[in-house]
């Protein structure tokens, strides 16, 4: 496929996008690893706190993605006061937000971690973990808010400087903590909120050129209300996708620790590959509510090669995830059983990524068309369809971790399809 002038710009905006997306999930990726080595019930205790902090996290997500498609429209259309309303009232969105979410996950932390299947030693774990992570939320929705803003921009540099720089000061202090200071699975929640409050506080500084033509710097709910609205829609989808997931962790937890510890393995590469994926995503929302808010000629054909490029860098991630899956189920873990099931997991996962593909790059397109509405009822009707799948591996554990894998491969081979048939709908044909 010959590189258009479009398949140029996504790419040159998805490459620092991939390492910004990477910052929660690198984290994440970093304790599991680290966690990993202290032991199976210490795993399974991260497994069920990340599974809460990421239905918490994704939940708020459209404080990025609303934010990206409002300044970039109107940046598309000249109005660059408009545009820096947007990215102050985001923030104070994401404050708001984010001093009600902590209390409460602190609060709750044991009842949720029982809920989703923690118990004894697993739950124990999983509560200090969830409980000491909490503190990091608010500056997590920061910076949510602050990348919504820069990538609205065309600004993908900044958020990708300070997350990186963050990553590595986690990296140091969980190995410090954790090792050296012998403070188990706290020594690894406590070093990744300080990685988080600093890059907030770092990059709600570097937003500020893109605020400054704002009238006001004071929370306004006239001005945060239609990103309430889009956050409404997006709401539902990202929390009917996380309730996939969240359910996927819960059967695990039902079964044994073992297919709980490969799920947890499992489910961390598929957030961290999946990023390659979202970085061909994110740059289409930027360019194609860009487009629209131009009067919207080109905005099929960046849809179109979007999905192009999406699809031939999924193939490629199924045939190194196939490949290499013996190999990175033993980074993770040292206990046989484990190593089995997250190794079957891993080959069902790269079957995950063709359709995934698909599914991410045209949830780009339509987030940068504002199609909210639709993308919330769909992810809905994606959840109910693959339920059923979630009693049958209870009624049958034997499926174990191939009965859990195999619902989510149905479930994004449902996405990308239906997807493909709205992007065309709303966008028209290239």
């Amino acid at each position: 496929m010959q590189l258009t002038s479009t398949d140029r710009r996504i790419l040159r905006l998805a490459l620092p996008a991939a390492g910004a997306l990477a910052a929660e999930p690198l984290y994440r990726l970093v304790d599991t690893a680290i966690v990993g080595r202290l032991g199976t019930e210490q795993l399974g205790g991260v497994a069920i706190a990340v599974s809460i902090l990421t239905l918490v996290i994704g939940g708020s997500n459209f404080l990025a993605y609303g934010t990206t498609q409002r300044v970039a429209n109107r940046l598309g259309s000249g109005d660059r006061a408009g545009a820096a309303i947007v990215g102050v009232q985001a923030f104070w969105l994401a404050l708001i937000i984010g001093l009600i979410a902590a209390p409460l996950l602190a609060i709750f932390a044991e009842p949720l971690a029982s809920l989703l299947g923690a118990r004894e030693e697993v739950l124990a774990f999983a509560t200090t973990y969830l409980r000491i992570s909490a503190i990091g939320v608010p500056f997590v929705l920061i910076t949510l808010a602050a990348e919504g803003t820069q990538r609205g921009a065309s600004d993908y540099r900044s958020p990708l400087i300070v997350l990186a720089l963050s990553n590595v000061l986690n990296v140091v202090l969980e190995v410090v903590l954790v090792f050296g200071f012998d403070l188990g699975i706290a020594g690894a929640a406590w070093s990744t909120v300080v990685a988080q409050a600093l890059a907030g506080v770092a990059l709600w500084r570097r937003t500020r050129p893109y605020t400054a033509a704002a009238p006001t710097r004071r929370p306004r709910w006239s001005e945060m209300a239609p990103l309430v609205a889009a956050g409404r829609h997006l709401l539902l989808r990202v929390g009917s996708m996380m309730a996939v997931f969240t359910g996927a962790t819960a059967v695990a937890a039902r079964i044994d620790d073992a297919t709980l510890a490969a799920y947890s393995i499992t489910m961390t590469m598929f957030s961290f590959l999946a990023l390659t994926l979202d970085a061909l995503a994110i740059p289409a929302q930027t360019i194609v509510a860009e487009e629209l808010g131009k009067g919207g000629l080109g905005a099929a054909d960046v849809a179109d090669r979007s999905a192009r490029l999406s699809l031939r860098i999924g193939l490629g991630l199924a045939v190194v995830v196939g490949a290499t899956a013996p190999v990175v189920a033993r980074l993770f873990t040292t206990d046989p059983l484990v190593i089995s099931r997250a190794t079957v997991g891993l080959l069902i996962l790269a079957l995950v990524m063709i359709p995934g593909s698909l599914a991410f790059s045209t949830d780009g397109s339509l987030i940068g068309a504002g199609d909210y509405r639709f993308l919330g009822r769909a992810a809905l009707a994606y959840l109910v369809a693959v339920t059923p799948v979630a009693i049958v591996v209870l009624m049958f554990p034997a499926l174990g971790i191939v009965g859990i894998w195999g619902g989510l491969l149905l479930w994004m081979s449902l996405r990308a399809a239906v997807n493909l048939h709205r992007t065309r709908t709303v966008l028209g044909r290239a």
